[in-house]
């Protein structure tokens, strides 16, 4: 008989950053084993359950025992199990045994062929799983597959058996309908009795009557709101209801929404406050010690002003919850006076002063201090800075290179290092330095993440990209390369950082040109880098320095272009082009990255033509007629062309060549794509009518000319033999 399965593990308080991971883990899990074991449905009805102290999950319509099924049993090769006779041998009989049959089940016996051999086969009928079983199965099976990092080791009540855990478990819950499932875990017998709210349960413990009522009465009697979806969604509305009662909005952070829903099972949203003189410390500062230290919400004003009010999520509701908002004010008090005393004792100390301390502080064992690795990157910046403005854009790109990094050796970066960048833009405007300069300090890490803005002016985009390629270069030039999921310097994230700055930038960079001056720059003994365990003190500028002692990998430059590639061309599919458009792009490896948008939009356009596919498909047969010969050069001798047919082709290229080098040369790579539809007629004829491959050599090479000139002209903007089916 079906009925709907409720299992419940209650345990001590877990993880919240992995609270939800974790109970979706176990619900799958369970069910998964289930269905793999024929107990439920492929559509079965799963529903998690996900508290602080607790992993539960409801399966709709679960069998008292799986369906029994029909099996075929390979047995063994008929010479083996039959004598010459045709009766059983000792193997076949004890290969019976072993199955439950006897000599009986001899003249049911099936032949067939196994590959070349004629083989014995037994049909049988396997009982199906009873519930009791594929439970205890379902269960072992989700709590070995659950993400846990690091377990804990405790033991059981009687002071002997110990078990690993992510957390000890005290009481297990399996319901069948209103039947309890016998099965054990972790030391514990399955029974129907859990428990609420620590302090404001109305009944302990809590006998739980049938499997589907498992959230109602949770929360009638234990005070529990037990979905995490729905008690993400109460705290959500209540943080807007105390936000609107203020006149003030709350900060929009899922993170921290999923995070506080993971420390409370009956959340009760407070408002609380803290003194106004706090607000001359930066905004960041005070809301990042409010997020991190003390899980509360910051709000902002219409004007989006940081306020001197905040929510916070109590897991009680006492009837005067007075005194809980006075102690979380008092907390809230000592974290914002520490940040505020960090503020006031950085901006003694010029960031200036603080930069020969950058050579104490180690960038990576192999690459030597950051005090080496921002000499290098003032390098860059001032070569990029030249490129993109002129040397007065370089200075400037130096200057913010030089203290771009001085602000890790603060004391508000010290506690927070997330505000890295942010404080040295704060102390480099209380200095009075421009804000170009000050801006690029903070806008230098940017893009932090997916989405992230870019930096905000010029010199900020020369800082961004000098420190990101140095990054890229040096850590490639040590093997130290992603693997896998694997990616302990962010490299992924910095050469992406670079593709979209160059492309929403629309910057006049070459990349492969960009990526070999940076090579040239670290490796460059001149600049005295980074590679080398002898080191020097260079007295006059209070710097160590190290001289390059090996070097330059040759196939440094063309790992780092893969590289780049290959993230672009991720980057692009999330953004929603096809395979095929991307491949037919960056198959020619576009070093301008800034016209790789324009570039995909003439391709699509291209497909949309009712003559691409021919021509694509044209194109695919040149590219492969062209790869079989070798020194074809592309001059046409008019006086060789004997076909009308190569006549024709050669007219027609010679006409559209002055109008696809006109739309190319001005940008409008859609139009140069678009003007060789005219081409499918006069190609189409050459393939009908003309043979390439004749015996007379002039003739021949003089076609293989002609197919190189429409090769080089179809394929100057994209690979259209890509876009062939």
């Amino acid at each position: 008989m079906s009925k709907n399965l409720l299992v419940e593990l209650l345990v001590e308080e877990l993880p919240p950053k992995s609270l939800k991971q974790l109970g979706d883990s176990f619900a799958n899990s369970l069910a998964d084993s289930l269905k793999a074991q024929g107990l439920i449905a492929d559509d079965a009805a799963v529903t998690p359950f996900t508290t602080p102290r607790r992993l539960a999950v409801h399966i709709g319509t679960v069998a008292a025992q799986a369906a029994d099924k029909a099996v075929t049993q390979k047995l063994m090769p008929v010479a083996v199990g039959l004598d010459a006779n045709g009766q059983a041998t000792p193997p076949l009989l004890k290969k019976l045994a072993s199955l439950g049959a006897d000599a009986s089940a001899v003249p049911r016996l099936k032949r067939a062929l196994d590959g070349k051999t004629e083989t014995l086969f037994l049909d049988t009928v396997v009982q199906g799983t009873p519930l009791t079983e594929g439970l205890q199965k379902a269960l072992q099976d989700a709590i070995s597959q659950l993400p846990i990092p690091k377990v804990m080791t405790y033991q059981l009540a009687d002071g002997w058996q110990s078990v690993h855990f992510v957390r000890p478990a005290h009481a297990l819950v399996a319901l069948h309908g209103t039947d309890v499932v016998p099965v054990s875990v972790l030391g514990l017998q399955a029974g129907r009795e859990t428990q609420g709210h620590r302090f404001e349960a109305k009944i302990n413990p809590i006998v739980l009557h049938n499997a589907d009522n498992y959230a109602q009465q949770l929360h009638r009697e234990g005070t529990v709101i037990a979905g995490f979806v729905e008690r993400r969604d109460e705290i959500a509305r209540q943080l807007a209801t105390a936000a609107a009662r203020e006149h003030l909005t709350p900060v929009d952070d899922a993170a921290l929404l999923d995070e506080v829903t993971a420390l409370v099972e009956h959340p009760n949203v407070l408002a609380g406050r803290f003194d106004a003189e706090f607000l001359h410390v930066p905004p960041e500062c005070l809301i990042l010690t409010m997020k991190a230290n003390q899980k509360y919400f910051p709000l902002h004003d219409a004007n989006g002003k940081l306020a001197n009010t905040f929510l916070l999520v109590s897991n009680i509701r006492p009837a005067d919850p007075a005194q809980v908002i006075a102690g979380n004010e008092r907390v809230v008090h000592s974290r914002l006076a520490d940040a505020k005393f960090f503020f006031n004792q950085d901006r003694k100390k010029k960031l200036a002063a603080r930069v020969p301390g950058l050579d104490k502080v180690v960038y990576h064992h192999k690459l030597g201090t950051q005090g080496l690795r921002m000499h290098t990157v003032r390098a860059i910046v001032q070569m990029i800075g030249k490129q993109l403005g002129d040397d007065a854009l370089a200075y400037q790109a130096y200057e913010a290179a030089t203290l771009a990094k001085a602000d890790l050796l603060t004391d508000m970066v010290g506690e927070f290092p997330e505000l890295q960048g942010i404080m040295g833009r704060y102390y480099a405007q209380h200095e009075g330095l421009s804000d170009d300069i000050a801006f690029a300090i903070e806008d230098h890490y940017k893009p932090r993440f997916a989405g992230d803005e870019l930096p905000r002016n010029l010199t900020g985009v020369c800082l961004a990209l000098a420190d990101k390629l140095e990054t890229l270069v040096n850590m490639f030039s040590i093997g130290a390369m992603p693997t896998g999921d694997k990616d302990p310097f962010a490299l992924r994230r910095h050469a992406l950082g670079v593709i979209r700055i160059l492309t929403e930038k629309s910057l006049p960079l070459n990349l492969n040109t960009l990526t070999q001056q940076v090579i040239r720059i670290i490796h460059d003994p001149i600049i005295e880098d980074q590679w080398t365990l002898n080191q020097k003190h260079d007295t006059e500028k209070n710097n160590i320095h190290a001289t390059v002692t090996r070097p330059i990998p040759e196939e440094l430059n063309q790992q780092l272009l893969r590289f780049f590639y290959e993230r672009l061309a991720g980057n692009l599919r999330e953004q929603g082009y096809t395979a095929q458009e991307i491949d037919a792009v960056l198959s020619l490896n576009p070093q301008q990255l800034s016209d790789i948008p324009k570039r995909l939009a003439a391709v699509r356009a291209f497909a949309a033509l009712p003559e691409s596919a021919s021509l694509a498909a044209a194109n695919k047969r040149v590219g492969n007629i062209l790869k079989k010969t070798e020194g074809a050069g592309t001059t046409v001798d008019a006086g060789l062309l004997q076909e009308s047919a190569e006549h024709a082709l050669y007219q027609a290229l010679t006409d559209l060549l002055p109008k696809t080098e006109q739309a190319f040369a001005a940008g409008d790579y859609t139009a140069s794509l678009q003007i060789l539809a005219a081409l499918k007629a006069p190609v189409d004829t050459f393939f009908d009518h003309v043979m390439v491959n004749v015996d007379d050599e002039k003739l021949r090479n003089n076609r293989l000319a002609l197919l190189a000139q429409l090769h080089s002209l179809m394929n100057r903007i994209a690979d259209l033999s890509k876009l062939a089916s």
